[in-house]
């Protein structure tokens, strides 16, 4: 049976999450895959960092995280501060990034990835930063490596959006998609449908986890916008930053647009699309109104929806309903082990 290490930078809720399903699939890991995962590293803005070569106590992990305990406790290397003293200590054979995004830079996410690679670890990330910011760069680094870069918990959390063209799809040129892609907007907009305002919506949303303190990231679009940027990147091969989609927010829908078009048999939307054009690529995120017959208008609360138009088929839609922490845990589990499939 082979051991796989694995170094995690970031671990919130996610983390927590990925951590648990591993536990859950031991076995069946063992039992399909031969495999065997065993925590070497991991890091934490809030509760430290700690290694141990020999592998870290994952129950005794997840008691301080979802406690107020410090990972140092765990800890049986020296010298261990941060992420990048981790990453350079840790004995690993796949690294998860999974930090807080940065919209603007995809920092420092893009440098902890690099300095994987050339530690001979695989890259795994939940963080759409780095796909967007730093994908061409991090695909040449890994591929200089001989490691692999993966990244399909960042669009739509667990559903196969990067490994459906990576594996199902040959020679399938993508024209366009079309969707809705941030969960918080979605909800915020359904909340909206019941007479609640937006400010409203939004603190129902924070109290259930599903937004940040500062919301704008999600109500002026900057999340869709770098989710589509993402899409664009990597599976149509024209590279896009968030300030290249032309992007609208939902705080200029007021519950009386909303009770207009419910009466006109309609729902308000944030929609993301993208297609390609004679001049290359024209890319939005903006809300729209959807009429009954559009797969978008039956997408509820926190679920997301994209249909891709391809040249060779016209629609082709996935589905996913009400995602959370484990759905994007499972995401991480899917690269990995397709990283495993592919070695061996």
């Amino acid at each position: 049976m082979k051991t796989i290490r694995l170094v995690m930078l970031g671990f919130g809720n996610v983390g927590k999450a990925f951590v648990e399903l591993i536990i859950n699939k031991q076995q069946e890991l063992s039992d399909q895959y031969d495999i065997r995962l065993m925590v070497t590293g991991v890091a934490s803005g809030r509760h430290g960092c700690a290694a141990n070569p020999d592998g870290i106590d994952t129950s005794r992990l997840l008691a301080i995280a979802n406690g107020s305990g410090d990972f140092s406790a765990l800890n049986t290397l020296p010298g261990i501060c941060d992420s990048i003293t981790l990453i350079n200590a840790c004995p690993g054979d796949v690294l998860l990034e999974n930090t807080p995004v940065n919209h603007v830079t995809g920092q420092p996410a893009i440098d902890h990835l690099k300095l994987g690679f050339e530690r001979n670890m695989h890259g795994i990330t939940a963080n759409k930063g780095p796909v967007v910011h730093g994908f061409d760069t991090l695909t040449g680094v890994a591929k200089k490596n001989g490691k692999s870069f993966r990244f399909e918990s960042a669009v739509m959390d667990g559903a196969p959006i990067f490994s459906l063209f990576r594996y199902c799809l040959p020679a399938a040129q993508l024209l366009g998609f079309k969707g809705i892609l941030n969960s918080c907007t979605n909800l915020l907009l359904c909340r909206m449908e019941t007479g609640e305002s937006l400010e409203e919506a939004i603190r129902y949303a924070q109290t259930i986890g599903i937004t940040e303190t500062d919301p704008s990231a999600d109500i002026d679009g900057w999340d869709a916008a770098i989710k589509v940027a993402a899409l664009s990147t990597v599976l149509m091969g024209i590279p896009k930053k968030p300030v290249d989609i032309d992007r609208q927010g939902i705080r200029g829908i007021t519950p009386e647009m909303i009770a207009q078009a419910d009466t006109e048999g309609r729902r308000w939307k944030l929609v993301c699309s993208a297609r390609r054009t004679s001049n290359g690529l024209s890319a939005s995120v903006a809300p729209e109104q959807v009429e009954a017959d559009s797969p978008l208008y039956t997408v509820n609360g926190t679920s997301s929806y994209i249909q891709f138009e391809m040249d060779n088929l016209p629609g082709l839609g996935i589905l996913e309903k009400d995602p959370g922490p484990r759905t994007t845990a499972y995401g991480l589990l899917s690269d990995l082990i397709n990283i495993i499939k592919d070695e061996i």
